[in-house]
């Protein structure tokens, strides 16, 4: 079974509901059949790549709350990241272009590193002192590298503005096409789809169900095909 996620580094419910749904993953009787593939999207696909703002101002701007109410709403994501184990800062973060990091997540996925890296973009983006928009190229690749992608093909990647830039837009056009108008967005076997932030719960019995609900396999058999099973090989005898 495949599990696609569309999310977004900037996005703080992405970061909790990737936790909430590794913990359903975590615990599902048939998780090593499970794929988890991560998907591109931006919340923010018009802001330059060095429009860098403090979070509580483009909240403010970009939502028209007051500057209290940003302070709030970022204490309250805190709370829930806390109570999924996750460290979160309240102050002192930034808000930029995610691009780049969608055409590095495309790369690290042609490595089998991409869980790896978005892990450790969620972990600098809420949790660390160090941004990952104001520090330019040099942070980016040094997660990358820390992910386990080779330091050279993320510089190449990064400076060839169109490597794996369709990749990242395919992934927009398919999340548009599937209905999805915010992130995070969980969508099994292209069956079934879950929107947001769900606890714990809701992400078991959408793995459930859908697992329940994946269509047999249909044989076409060939009676006198020679094969192999637990008690030997079968033998031609003339």
């Amino acid at each position: 079974m495949r599990v696609e996620i569309w999310s977004d580094i900037a996005c703080p419910w992405c970061y909790v509901g990737k936790a909430r749904f590794e913990k359903a993953l975590a615990a599902f009787p048939h998780r090593d059949h499970v794929e988890v593939v991560h998907r591109s999207f931006e919340l923010d696909p018009g802001r330059a790549k060095g429009d860098i703002q403090p979070v509580i101002k483009m909240l403010t701007k970009k939502y028209g709350m007051s500057e209290a109410q940003a302070r709030a709403g970022e204490e309250n994501l805190g709370a829930q990241a806390a109570a999924e184990g996750l460290a979160y800062r309240t102050e002192g973060r930034d808000h930029g272009n995610t691009f780049d990091m969608h055409r590095l997540l495309h790369l690290a996925k042609e490595h089998g590193k991409q869980n790896e890296l978005i892990q450790f973009l969620y972990q600098a983006n809420f949790a660390e002192e160090r941004s990952v928009f104001s520090e330019g190229d040099d942070r980016l690749v040094e997660l990358a590298v820390t992910a386990g992608l080779d330091e050279t093909t993320v510089r190449k990647v990064l400076t060839d503005p169109t490597a794996y830039a369709d990749d990242v837009r395919t992934d927009e056009r398919e999340a548009a096409e599937l209905g999805a108008t915010g992130v995070p967005f969980f969508v099994l076997d292209r069956k079934f789809g879950v929107s947001g932030a769900q606890p714990t719960d809701v992400f078991t019995r959408a793995l459930t169900q859908a697992w329940g609900e994946r269509p047999p396999l249909k044989l076409i058999e060939d009676s006198d095909a020679e094969a192999c099973g637990p008690d030997g090989c079968a033998v031609p005898q003339h």
